[in-house]
């Protein structure tokens, strides 16, 4: 054979590079452990009884998550992915982008005299440079030259062919250029050994944080609650993870806290997920304890929209059509158990001032208040409960009982405030409002579900009735002698944001939830206005679980801050599907798609067209 020719070259090459590999990466060894036999073709290598492929990575996406390298890490195939890594120095690295700023700025300096449309590249690389530059200076960030390669390996060439074009094309989907090692097939697999040497020297510049997300421990996948190998899963199935295809499981109740925030536009699926997780959580944890005769979480749910009316009877539970003339709340009632409850007397008077405000609109005046206050004590008192609890079990009082008491009070005082207050209740009395007050509580919202709906309210009182039937909810959260997990679900939560009092009360809710074994479920479509205002940063702070869909385009921005979304994510939740969601949980992120069986989503759709379908079926059903 010719010494000179290209096959001989490549032979005396795998020599040199083989001995030299051997010498720096076993230094004071005689022998390195390998193949008997090299044979180097141009652009593979027969190791063996095998071949093998080598490809270099020259192209990146600009931005990646946690775990991105997952996909190749769990190809199916024999992939050796090798990950080599040298620091540099912060003078070094602060000098380097100061060149390449001033490259890239002389670029675009140049195109523009020159009349050229800008290069999209140029300008991503500027941006990227000059956050580079600042997170160097601050001291957030370090720089490193990393080179990625692959080899790829199979039995015969023909295999070869095929996992290798499969690989670039797994590569090229994560957004990666994945080149042949051309000419330099022994320099390639060398420098996937596990031997420390770059034969290559195909590198990138990354940063602290792009670099520790491609290190192989790191996955996109949640991080188990109990990592030993023999634990139980916990949680609920909320989706199928959009990185991974992983099962996203997630368990609320193992937070620091129980509430959750989902934000969504109109139409993104936020009420679909709600309703799903809704139903999951009613399935029994064979992992937690509950009282006998129970099984999982209690759930209720404020329904601005009867979208739950068929979940609800589809398993069994409790729905009220809260403004139906046989439904009626009386806000006076006192929570069960109250007489272990010592100041449970004192939260209904303050409870009563809340309602009003919200009844009139505004803030009570101090001396509304005051006059209130006592017309209240004086209303439950009429009806014999005094401070003394054993009269706590006496039937409460009703609305029109304290409209009465506030003309006495302002007939025997001379204060015109408690009529003033009397005539400004009432439409709730007497008028237009009063179905929702005009008796007792006519049905109690007990139940292993129970949904509140608000449909046939007027828009007027939309906001009342949601207070009402949250209070309501929230007096059998209270009952200390039956303590259990327990879901409050407010959906469309901007209907209570709008009112100042209101606000304060979903956010006294928010923070005592955890003391009583519940969590609330905070959900609205307005995510603008509840980020704009201090109570609803406070909720959404409070919230260790937040699940984000997709957002408007006038949304975002606000959300992207509130959240400290990445661009990647910022751009995925304003090209989401419908039940594509972001979870947020601490230094938790992940992105999924929720997912429901035939059977859940036949009781959780409220797909115009799927109902309709459903609805034809029943119809053929019937004799």
């Amino acid at each position: 054979m010719n010494p000179q020719s290209p096959s001989g070259l490549l032979r005396r090459a795998a020599r040199r590079v083989l001995g030299r590999a051997a010498s720096s990466g076993a230094a004071g060894t005689s022998a390195v452990a390998g193949p008997d036999a090299v044979e180097v073709g141009p652009r593979w290598l027969r190791v063996g009884d095998g071949y093998a492929a080598t490809l270099a990575v020259t192209g990146y996406p600009a931005e990646v998550g946690a775990g991105w390298l997952e996909p190749l890490l769990s190809y199916p195939g024999r992939v050796d992915v090798a990950v080599h890594i040298d620091p540099l120095h912060p003078a070094t690295a602060a000098k380097r982008l100061r060149k390449q700023q001033g490259r890239l700025e002389s670029a675009r300096r140049s195109s523009a005299r020159d009349g050229k449309v800008d290069d999209p590249e140029t300008e991503a690389a500027a941006a990227d440079a000059a956050d580079m530059a600042f997170a160097l200076a601050r001291g957030e960030s370090k720089l490193f030259r990393v080179g990625l390669y692959l080899t790829v390996h199979a039995p015969t060439r023909e295999d070869l062919d095929a996992d290798v074009a499969e690989v670039r094309s797994l590569a090229s989907s994560l957004l990666l250029d994945a080149q042949p090692a051309a000419w330099r097939s022994v320099q390639g697999w060398t420098s996937t050994l596990p031997l420390g040497v770059d034969l290559l020297g195909m590198r990138r510049t990354l940063d602290t944080p792009a670099l520790a997300a491609s290190f192989p421990f790191t996955s996109p996948d949640l991080p188990a609650t109990d990592p030993s190998p023999h634990a139980p899963l916990t949680g609920r199935l909320y989706g199928v993870n959009a990185s991974s295809n992983g099962l996203v499981l997630w368990d609320r109740w193992g937070q620091d806290n129980y509430n959750s925030v989902t934000l969504a536009r109109s139409g993104a699926g936020k009420s679909y997920f709600t309703k799903l997780e809704a139903l999951r959580s009613l399935y029994p944890d064979p992992h937690r304890p509950t009282p006998e005769g129970e099984v999982g979480v209690q759930v209720f749910v404020i329904d601005p929209e009867d979208e739950y009316q068929r979940l609800t009877e589809a398993v069994g539970g409790t729905y009220l059509h809260l403004g139906s003339p046989e439904v009626r709340l009386n806000p006076f009632d006192l929570p069960p158990g109250a007489q272990h409850i010592p100041d449970a007397l004192t939260r209904r008077s303050l409870f009563m001032h809340t309602l009003l405000s919200v009844m009139f609109g505004e803030p009570l005046s101090p001396q509304e208040r005051a006059v209130l206050d006592r017309a209240v004590t004086d209303t439950y008192a009429r009806v014999g409960i005094t401070g003394d609890r054993r009269t706590w079990s006496r039937p409460a009082p009703l609305l029109a009982d304290l409209a009465d008491m506030l003309t006495a009070d302002s007939d025997h005082t001379g204060d015109p405030a408690g009529a003033d207050v009397a005539a400004r209740l009432a439409p709730y009395v007497s008028g237009s409002f009063s179905g929702l007050f005009d008796g007792p509580t006519t049905r109690a919202p007990d139940g292993h579900l129970v949904a509140i709906s608000l449909r046939d309210l007027p828009d007027e009182v939309k906001s009342v009735g949601t207070l009402t039937a949250l209070d309501a909810v929230w007096r059998r959260v209270l009952d200390p002698h039956h303590r259990r997990r327990r879901l409050v679900v407010v959906d469309e939560a901007w209907l209570l944001m709008h009112q100042p009092e209101a606000a304060k009360f979903l956010y006294r809710l928010a923070k005592s939830a955890r003391k009583y074994w519940a969590g609330l479920a905070f959900v609205s479509q307005d995510a603008g206005d509840v980020l704009a205002t201090d109570l609803g940063k406070a909720i959404v702070s409070n919230a260790s679980t937040q699940v984000l869909l997709r957002q408007s385009t006038q949304a975002i921005d606000t959300i992207a801050e509130a959240f400290r979304l990445s661009d990647g994510e910022r751009a995925y939740l304003l090209a989401a599907a419908p039940g594509e969601a972001l979870l947020l949980s601490g230094t938790n992120r992940v992105a999924f798609h929720a997912v429901a069986s035939d059977a859940e989503d036949e009781v959780i759709t409220t797909d115009p067209q799927a109902l309709a379908g459903l609805d034809a079926d029943e119809e053929d059903l019937e004799p």
